[in-house]
């Protein structure tokens, strides 16, 4: 399936910020405001952002209005999600495909979000699993991570080279990057938001304060619904937040053993996920990954 990328971010295009999941700090999107605006953006914080209605932004008509209200208005460029924690998914059937495909903006987001770059993947339009408020406002937009962020969305296409891991599973593949967090994307399998199993694409996975035998299910779940027989590559990025078990001392163990049979290139420890670290990857998006002794490497393909 062809991609769509939103169109490149210029001088004075403005960005939504909206929370379609779990209410924020007020703070927190305001440390993020002037970040942007030193990126020669303008920042249009929605109605509901800093909402609060029980452990959500606002109910899901207020959620659903500020997202769709961003995706309509045709000066938005960019949408970048307050934070995550849960929330996305009720929406997922409440936003039309035509609304997405009349004019493609950048979803922006990690974590819970990872529901909404299900939803433009299936649409076939590219997104961004990446860093939101918190750390932009965090490191002021100077860090590796902002900064890639902020180059993607003026069009560019990134390349990482990261330090390879003693357990990785050598070897190069081609194809598109999809995943996010575990728990939200293995929720969707069998859904039409289901993207954990496209075939030919490169993987990735992280997540946060899942027990080790949670994990463990989901990947043998995974494991059952033929996604492993699928997928060209797998990234495993930073799984963080949990405690040992009787049975693993890490997380990191459990996958290997998990994947210890799969006949694809396995890379370990990729930074990212729920850590200052956090690389932004374009979702659906073509790219070659490249395991070797000396480095994994992740490089996108310019657009066609």
């Amino acid at each position: 399936m062809s991609v769509i990328f939103p169109k490149p971010l210029l001088h004075g295009d403005r960005i939504a910020i909206v929370s379609p999941a779990s209410k924020i700090d007020a703070g927190v999107v305001e440390s993020s405001i002037p970040v942007l605006e030193s990126q020669g953006w303008q920042v249009e914080v929605f109605p509901h952002a800093l909402g609060k209605s029980g452990s959500y932004s606002g109910n899901v008509g207020e959620r659903l209005s500020d997202l769709a209200g961003a995706l309509s208005d045709p000066g938005i460029r960019a949408i970048l999600c307050g934070r995550g924690g849960y929330g996305a998914v009720q929406l997922l059937d409440r936003i039309s495909p035509s609304l997405l495909m009349k004019d493609p903006k950048w979803i922006i987001g990690f974590s819970d979000i990872s529901a909404l770059h299900a939803l433009m993947s299936v649409n076939g339009i590219a997104s961004v699993h990446s860093p939101m408020c918190r750390h932009l406002g965090e490191y002021s937009g100077n860090d590796e991570c902002s900064q890639s962020l902020f180059s993607i969305l003026r069009g560019e296409m990134p390349s990482y080279c990261v330090d390879p891991h003693p357990w990785n599973k050598e070897g190069s593949a081609t194809g598109p990057v999809v995943g996010g967090n575990l728990a939200v994307l293995s929720a969707l399998i069998g859904t039409p938001y289901d993207i954990i199993g496209r075939r030919g694409s490169i993987l990735f996975i992280e997540d946060i304060a899942e027990p080790i035998y949670k994990v463990e299910r989901i990947l043998y779940q995974m494991r059952l619904a033929g996604v492993f027989d699928r997928i060209s590559g797998l990234i495993v990025g930073q799984f963080t937040e949990y405690r040992p078990d009787a049975n693993y001392t890490d997380m990191t163990s459990m996958i290997r053993d998990m994947t210890s049979d799969l006949k694809i290139p396995v890379a370990y420890d990729f930074p990212v996920g729920h850590v200052s670290h956090n690389l932004p990857i374009i979702e659906s998006a073509i790219a070659t990954l490249d395991i070797t002794p000396a480095a994994t490497c992740l490089r996108y393909l310019p657009q066609q």
